[in-house]
């Protein structure tokens, strides 16, 4: 059964630290780039960060450079967000997805290219893990 499960969502302060992990079974993630993604209420989804299948290219939506770190480990099949002075607005349901193509491409977001098109692009999901900033 292939599945692709988030972890590490909770509450914290603004200004606060979180890590989020998500984990691959049934497949491996060794030729899939791997994003992550978040919703808040009322919003679109849009893509806050891209690693590449070797894990030699990274990418970050403009809001959140400088405060999120995505890395993966191939060998436990595992993609990781670290997330720093995290602000009111991150609060949202965070994704991650697997995309086939192993590069990362422009980060997908409401203004994207004929979106929500583009999220149809990426193979799998996982169920989501709420972050909460707030005080």
């Amino acid at each position: 059964q292939l599945q692709f499960v988030e972890s590490g969502g909770g509450l914290v302060q603004p200004g606060g630290s979180l890590s989020l992990s998500c984990a691959a079974s049934g497949f491996t993630l060794d030729y899939y780039a791997v994003g992550w993604f978040r919703q808040a209420p009322g919003k679109a989804r849009e893509e806050v960060s891209c690693i590449s299948s070797s894990g030699d290219s990274t990418a970050y939506a403009d809001s959140v450079k400088g405060r999120l770190t995505i890395s993966r480990d191939n060998a436990k099949n595992t993609v990781n967000l670290q997330m720093k002075s995290l602000k009111l607005e991150d609060t949202a349901v965070y994704y991650c997805a697997a995309y086939h193509g192993g590069q990362c491409g422009a980060m997908v977001s409401e203004s994207s290219y004929n979106y929500p098109a583009p999220l149809l692009d990426w193979d799998y999901w996982g169920q989501g893990t709420q972050v909460t900033v707030s005080s």
